[in-house]
């Protein structure tokens, strides 16, 4: 059997009144808008601002570590122009192109990277002599004059860029990151050049070598923030790795057949209904139908699953899975952005711009503390005036310059969302679609699942799981004939699935019947020869007045007792056989519930079926306890029940009739197979409807937040330690001041280290 996977149905932007995740009512569109500019996260802070103080603007979520803009927006209100106007006015600026979406961002995004790669490089060639001559020729006259022309080309041109994007923010009465690089570089450049031509004017005494000057200071500092600004920007290229895996996917051209010739196309061209030749080994380009051919594919990036799945006529495929073995034509029913894998990348890219509430805190504490840091500095050179007096204007001025530089918030801005963007883009390689960062860091509190029965524990089809006959070895096939023309004559449920399994066990040749009825409630009958047959339930056999055999009666019993229901096939005289026809547990669904037992999670199972399949199918799969005969209705109020009672509750389902339970959870997991209403309220979705996945997204969870409280930990010790270093706690008891030229090292590769910390989330063996 071929695994079929669903199709995500992407949302019209008129649709998006009812399928937006952010809260409100209208028609507004969802986009994810690269943001140019950016440099820590109290930048995040203030895009988020001026776009939100837009009308027709319904939500914006900037996130520093992709550089995106995740916005809600009413169309008809506001223009995406005016956005950009908006943006550029607070002194950055949003990449809207005709491009393709993250096309576009990735080539400004390159361009970026190859250009702080020069500037870094150039910085450092010239850094280097200017440490040396700051070391070791202090006492050679040309030196400060070599060293000021020195440190020009690299404060003021190869650092130009925190120049201007501090003034653009003083425009707007901001501060950020660039503030405070410029500041302390500019100060300690300025102070050295007063010193360097007008010696003594900051100085009482002066030493044998003339006044302190800082220009060495100020280069290195600004060669080891650039530096730290390549390094962050590589890592964290690594932490869209996956998105960009996905997007790798799909081919670029693709072999069609139009008006009877095979010929080679962009994949772009390929239209609706295109008869598209995939050979082996080859990645199929669009969704389609397999018309023709038989072959195996690789499903792993949508499922996560590595067993390859069987593909035959009929069969759908999916753009980026892999051919394996045969030559397949398939119909193309979906193409470009309407594709399972181009939703999938949509989702993940606006997952990935969705902030959790813990990021939102530390933005908000981000947006307070480049004052407060300014705040410090300022008072860390009063205080080295009052207590040392002028004669230590240039201790005050080292000390209120390094306070700035160390206190740079880029890896407090950085702890959060590098975190989730690895983790989300993990979830997506094992077929975890997460809608939004919020969701992800709830789920690692979640102590109770609720697990739907159909479609989520079980298979959600009926299949025969045993057919026992009460005639002779001979006779089988003959009685198999009959049975299968009159279920494949019924409407019934369960008839295809007798029609299957006898397809399935060779028994499928059709048999003359005739005067074939359906009789309501009960079952089927018709004639064949001189001989009347029934297919239905005990109580028409009752009314025949027949009587199952003590020889099949235990084994009856057997199959009643694991939630089976039982079909009766029989003539006038005897019964002939006894069907026995179950909703199956999933594989993988009884291992699952282990693991999620092992996590310490207690499962319940709620379900509209039957006390006894259900708990036929609760003893089956392990579950910690169920409840049966529920209404739709009936489930939200056991998940509020749950939470009354304190639980942070996970529920699974898959049908419209789980959506009210499903928005109910803390967290709502839907089955990818299942309805498109029941995705959509889901917080996260499994795509392979494979309930093994489940505990994947669990752990995932439990890890991204504690990578999350790792990172925040030591972006604040690190600021919380280097401040008070910095502005000379320890001077009077060691003589001790911390360099600028350190304290910009350590700045720069605190960041890193977050960035780093955060990767290590794409080694998680889940």
């Amino acid at each position: 059997m071929s695994h079929q996977l669903p199709v995500l149905k992407t949302p019209t932007q008129s649709e998006n009144a009812d399928k937006n995740p952010f809260p409100g009512d209208g028609p507004f569109s969802i986009l994810t808008i690269p943001v140019v500019g950016m440099s820590c996260a109290t930048c995040a802070l203030n895009v988020e601002k001026a776009l939100r103080s837009m009308p027709g603007m319904r939500s914006a979520n900037v996130n520093f570590a992709n550089q995106s803009a995740l916005i809600s927006y009413a169309p008809e209100v506001l223009s995406l122009s005016d956005a950009k106007q908006t943006v550029r006015n607070a002194g950055y600026d949003l990449l809207i192109a005709a491009k393709p979406e993250s096309e576009g961002s990735d080539q400004t995004q390159e361009q970026f990277y190859q250009s702080l790669k020069r500037n870094t490089r150039t910085a450092f060639l010239l850094s280097v002599p200017l440490v040396i001559l700051a070391m070791f020729f202090q006492q050679w006259p040309l030196a400060r004059w070599v060293e000021l022309a020195l440190a020009a080309p690299v404060v003021f041109w190869y650092g130009r860029q925190f120049f201007v994007n501090a003034y653009r923010q003083a425009r707007h009465l901001n501060v950020n990151m660039d503030t405070l690089v410029a500041l302390s570089t500019g100060i300690a450049y300025f102070f050295s050049l007063i010193n360097t031509l007008a010696p003594g004017i900051f100085s009482t005494g002066m030493s044998e070598m003339g006044p302190p000057i800082y220009f060495e200071s100020a280069a290195v500092v600004i060669s080891f923030i650039l530096l730290g600004k390549l390094l962050e920007h590589g890592a964290k290229d690594r932490t869209a790795g996956a998105l960009k895996k996905l997007m790798g996917l799909q081919p670029t051209t693709v072999r069609l057949i139009r008006n009877g010739v095979e010929a080679d196309f962009p994949v772009a061209s390929v239209l609706l209904g295109d008869s598209v030749i995939i050979r082996p080994g080859e990645r199929i380009p669009v969704d389609g139908v397999v018309l023709k051919g038989e072959s195996y594919l690789d499903e792993s990036m949508l499922t996560g699953e590595p067993i390859a799945n069987e593909k035959q006529k009929g069969s759908k495929v999916f753009a980026g899975t892999i051919n394996q073995r045969g030559s397949l034509t398939i119909i193309a029913s979906a193409v470009g952005s309407t594709t399972l894998l181009a939703q999938i990348i949509k989702r993940v890219r606006q997952a990935q711009g969705s902030k959790a509430p813990i990021e939102k805190l530390v933005d908000k504490v981000a947006g307070i503390f480049v004052p407060m840091v300014i705040a410090a500095s300022v008072l860390t050179f009063l205080a080295w005036m009052v207590f040392g007096g002028i004669a230590l204007i240039p201790q005050a001025l080292f000390a209120s310059v390094t306070v700035l530089i160390i206190a740079c918030p880029c890896a407090l801005g950085l702890a959060t969302p590098t975190a989730l963007i690895v983790s989300m883009g993990k979830a997506a390689e094992n077929g975890i679609l997460i809608r939004d960062a919020q969701s992800l860091e709830i789920a690692h509190r979640i102590d109770t699942i609720v697990l739907d029965k159909t479609g989520t524990i079980t298979e959600g089809s009926p299949k025969v799981s045993s057919m026992i006959w009460n005639v002779e070895q001979d006779e089988i096939e003959h009685y198999s004939s009959i049975l299968f023309s009159m279920e494949r004559a019924s409407e019934h449920p369960l008839a295809e699935a007798v029609t299957q399994y006898l397809a399935l066990k060779g028994s499928a040749s059709p048999h003359r019947i005739r005067k074939f009825e359906s009789l309501t409630g009960k079952g089927v009958m018709a004639e064949s020869g001189e001989q009347t047959f029934f297919v239905g339930s005990t109580r028409l056999l009752a009314e025949h007045g027949l009587t199952i055999p003590d020889a099949i009666h235990k084994p009856i019993e057997e199959q009643e007792v694991n939630g089976s229901t039982i079909v009766y096939f029989f003539n006038s005289h005897q019964l002939l056989a006894a069907i026995s026809i179950g909703d199956p547990i999933k594989s993988g669904s009884a291992d699952a519930i282990e693991s999620l037992r092992k996590l310490g999670i207690a499962t319940v199972m709620l379900t509209g079926d039957s006390k006894s399949t259900a708990a036929a199918m609760a003893r089956l799969s392990s579950v910690d306890r169920f409840e049966a005969e529920l209404l739709p209705h009936d489930k939200g109020s056991r998940i509020r029940q749950l939470q009354a009672e304190g639980h942070v509750v996970g529920m699974v389902g898959d049908g419209i009739n789980d959506s009210e339970a499903l928005a109910q959870a803390d967290v709502g997991i839907a089955m990818g197979k299942g309805t498109d209403i029941a995705m959509e309220v889901a917080h996260m979705t499994i795509i392979s409807s494979e309930l093994r996945q489940l505990p994947k997204a669990l752990k995932l969870s439990r890890a991204t937040v504690r990578t999350v409280k790792q990172n925040l930990f030591w972006a604040f010790v690190y600021n919380a330690i280097g401040i008070p270093i910095a502005a000379g706690a320890l001077y009077p008891s060691t003589g001790f001041m911390l360099s600028p030229m350190i304290a910009g090292a350590a700045m720069a590769l605190s960041s890193v280290s977050v960035v780093t910390n955060s990767l290590r989330l794409k080694r998680l063996v889940l």
